[in-house]
């Protein structure tokens, strides 16, 4: 039977593809974070890992779930954003950054969205989730019923708003996989991260995200505060159509903040490019077919093979098809058949599923003993 494994030419300069789970190590870069990470938005390929398992305050950006929780809803038509919810002494007294909302008064969804978003409001935020749930506590119930639905498996929510509170973290990685998720799920309300002030109840406030004042292409997330927690930042910034989510925790001061976070920005951008090798549904190899009606099958991926990798990383580079044997007839058209592996010294592989692109139906039984009785005397097809 022919080798499992085969080089695989898809057209275009392979020697350019290279990709780690780890890629920061080989560049040596840090950051004064307590946590981090810097993941690529299309492929998921982690750019930079510093403790981003470990368990931290979320502070404020607890507020992005508060957020999904409530894009959610809006999705489904429990709420608009005309709608006006009535403001309760809990939230109107509720301490740290604030909208100003009236007590007693209503206020419009859309306006409590951007409270919370733009000016980071606690009382806007309770408002949200006593209009949405009857109270904070079940509002909190759907937050983490959802954290759960998203596999944010290290994190748990204890109030709305980010306020102090044991029970209440998450961890860098879970962050990045929240913020990926808002954006991909609800793209018609992640505007309001972009926004760089609000002006509420007479009281304008600016966006506490130091990179949306710059010309680095950042468009959101959240900031967060507290002394536990020092200075925070879950941020998106989109260049040439590639975007990166970076979440900081940890850091000492304010100016630490903005500084660090524009500087590990641009070496997200600057080193690490995305590199798409083929579209899903092309053609890239054959496959061998076992007592099949055709010896062979064309196999294809179901999505396209975009990898990530560092910029300056160009040699030593493999795409090989493997296959564990051939496959057995029938095939299915869209059954996994093998996989396509990318490999580069010192840097983990990754791997696509090869499916095949039609179906090839079984042998009829005197073909079938035909092709055994080849394989005996002459040990192949």
């Amino acid at each position: 039977m022919p080798s499992p494994t085969r080089l695989v030419c898809l057209g275009i300069a392979l020697a350019s593809l290279l990709w780690s789970a780890a890629a920061s190590a080989a560049t040596g870069i840090d950051t004064q974070a307590r946590n981090a990470i810097i993941v690529d938005y299309e492929t998921g390929a982690t750019l930079l890992d510093k403790g981003a398992d470990q368990r931290m305050p979320p502070a404020s950006m607890s507020k992005i779930m508060t957020a999904y929780v409530v894009y959610d809803a809006l999705k489904k038509g429990k709420l608009s954003l005309e709608d006006v919810l009535p403001v309760s002494e809990k939230a109107w007294k509720t301490g740290g950054s604030k909208t100003f909302v009236p007590y007693p008064g209503r206020v419009k969804v859309e306006d409590l969205i951007r409270g919370m978003i733009v000016q980071s409001g606690n009382d806007a935020c309770i408002v949200l989730a006593e209009g949405i749930a009857g109270s904070e506590a079940a509002f909190v119930q759907m937050m983490n019923d959802k954290a759960k639905e998203l596999g944010l498996e290290h994190s748990h929510f204890a109030n709305v708003s980010g306020l102090p509170d044991p029970d209440e973290y998450v961890t860098a990685r879970d962050l990045a996989l929240l913020a990926r998720r808002l954006i991909t799920d609800f793209p018609e309300y992640y505007h309001y991260d972009a926004e760089k002030e609000f002006t509420f109840n007479g009281i304008k406030q600016g966006n506490r995200n130091p990179l949306l004042y710059k010309d680095l292409g950042a468009d959101g997330m959240k900031t967060g505060h507290t002394d536990e927690a020092g200075y925070s930042l879950t941020a998106s910034a989109i260049r040439d159509g590639r975007r990166i989510i970076m979440v900081l925790g940890g850091l000492s001061t304010g100016k630490a903040r903005a500084t660090e976070s524009e500087r590990l920005l641009e070496w997200a951008f600057r080193e690490f490019n995305d590199y798409r090798l083929a579209k899903a549904g092309e053609s890239m190899d054959q496959a061998d077919v076992w007592l099949g009606e055709q010896a062979k099958v064309p196999v294809t991926t179901q999505r396209d093979v975009v990898v990530t990798l560092p910029r300056a990383a160009r040699r030593g580079m493999k795409v090989t098809a493997h296959y564990d044997g051939p496959a057995h007839a029938p095939v299915a058209k869209g059954q996994v058949v093998g996989k396509l592996i990318v490999t580069a010294e010192g840097v983990d592989p990754v791997e696509f599923p090869l499916v095949a692109a039609q179906p090839v139906e079984r042998l009829g039984t005197f073909g079938r003993v035909a092709v055994a009785a080849a394989y005996l005397v002459w040990g192949r097809r």
